[in-house]
């Protein structure tokens, strides 16, 4: 039996529910705890052997002190690794996230072999946003057993940050294609076309340029867009979400664009099964924030027989096969983006075959099972290797 001590900063964001899914579709012979400052969403991510929360296990004022220390960058243990460690004895801790992996060095100090997944904004934005997270990682590289990430292109931006490329191994975000039955979409042309947006509101998401080609097609073409997601409390968000709202007005797309705001991962579903197209374009921000790898939404979307208009961002290209799976624009490309919302509008009859062949990718390269099987496999073979 190996054990697999889990560490994130929250236990779970509804955005981040491809974490869970890891952990779950572990086989036999492994067992999974968790370790984490808050929790939220326990009612849809609570079903886990156990969860050790700092924020549950200390006084109120005692974890705002904790808290206020390491945000002032006075303390850089995590806290919460130290009890779960001493009670599960885990065989492998995996940290969920660079910036948590450099963070939990200080606690890992019994030669536990320590492997590290990499998303997105930790490895873009936060380099891109404050330099002392280059030297960070190179201190995380070198003390580091194993880091995950979710295609060629996060692997090579890994290596380019000082990772040495033995180290690096591609673990696909599987999804649960067991869970998401395959509905391939059919459009007449005689209701409106449904379009679905979906993301938090940052600028890596692109959601003004997606608005602004639906403006456009709304011209020629009948119109219903559903946008999920919302805006962060900082700053730079709260600006994106105004950006948004006024390619809303200025598209003339007021009394066709339904906000719901951050919805569950089972209402989006119940969401999804209703429209005929999603619709993201991710980019580069200028802070240099990027998906880093592919938006998991992208590939669920996929799956449930969506027809998918994306970006050439990250490793998007290798989840969404551009012209066989899928349509791809250039970054900040509405002219791109309104292209192939239109070829799409003129085409529905071409639409299966390209659904088709998307859920064979998907079920080959992206089923939670079999990326389940592949993280195992990873997990066997850092213990044999003594790592």
């Amino acid at each position: 039996m190996i054990k697999i001590l889990h560490n994130a900063s929250c236990w779970l964001p509804l955005t981040q529910t491809w974490m869970y899914t890891q952990l779950k579709y572990l086989p036999e012979g492994f067992r999974a705890q968790v370790a984490c400052q808050v929790t939220e969403n326990l009612d849809q991510f609570g079903d886990v052997e156990a969860i050790y929360c700092l924020q549950e296990r200390v006084s109120p004022l005692g974890y705002l002190m904790r808290r206020a220390l390491r945000k002032a960058g006075l303390r850089r243990s995590l806290c919460w690794l130290k009890k779960p460690i001493l009670v599960f004895k885990p065989d492998i801790i995996h940290s969920h996230f660079g910036n948590i992996g450099w963070s939990a060095l200080p606690e890992i100090t019994n030669g536990i072999p320590h492997v590290v997944t990499f998303y997105g904004y930790d490895l873009s934005g936060l380099p891109g946003g404050d330099p002392r997270w280059n030297a960070r990682y190179k201190e995380l590289f070198d003390k580091v057993s194993r880091v995950f990430c979710e295609g060629p292109h996060m692997a090579e931006c890994i290596q380019k940050l000082g990772c040495i490329q033995e180290k690096i191994h591609v673990q696909r975000l599987g999804i649960r294609l067991d869970h998401i039955p395959y509905k391939p979409r059919e459009w007449d042309g005689t209701e409106p076309l449904r379009v679905l947006l979906a993301g938090t509101f940052t600028e890596k998401k692109g959601l003004p340029y997606a608005l602004a080609a639906l403006g456009r097609l709304a011209k020629e073409v009948r119109l219903e867009v559903t946008v999920i997601g919302d805006a962060r409390e900082s700053e730079a968000d709260q600006a994106e979400k105004k950006k948004i709202l006024r390619a809303i007005e200025e598209g003339g797309l007021s009394d066709k664009v339904t906000l719901l705001g951050y919805q569950t991962h089972s209402a989006f579903f119940d969401e999804a099964y209703k429209h005929h197209i999603f619709l993201s374009p991710s980019v580069t921000a200028e802070s240099g924030d990027t998906e880093g790898g592919a938006p998991v939404t992208i590939i669920e979307m996929a799956a449930t027989g969506m027809p998918v208009i994306s970006t050439k961002h990250c490793d998007i290209p290798g989840v969404i096969l551009d012209g066989q799976t899928g349509l791809l624009a250039d970054e900040r490309d509405v002219d791109g983006l309104y292209g192939r919302l239109l070829w799409l509008a003129e085409n529905p009859g071409k639409w299966r075959r390209m659904l088709d062949k998307g859920r064979e990718h998907l079920e080959a390269n992206f089923d939670a099972r079999k990326q389940g099987l592949k993280l195992a496999e990873k997990y066997a073979q850092l213990i044999k290797e003594g790592f």
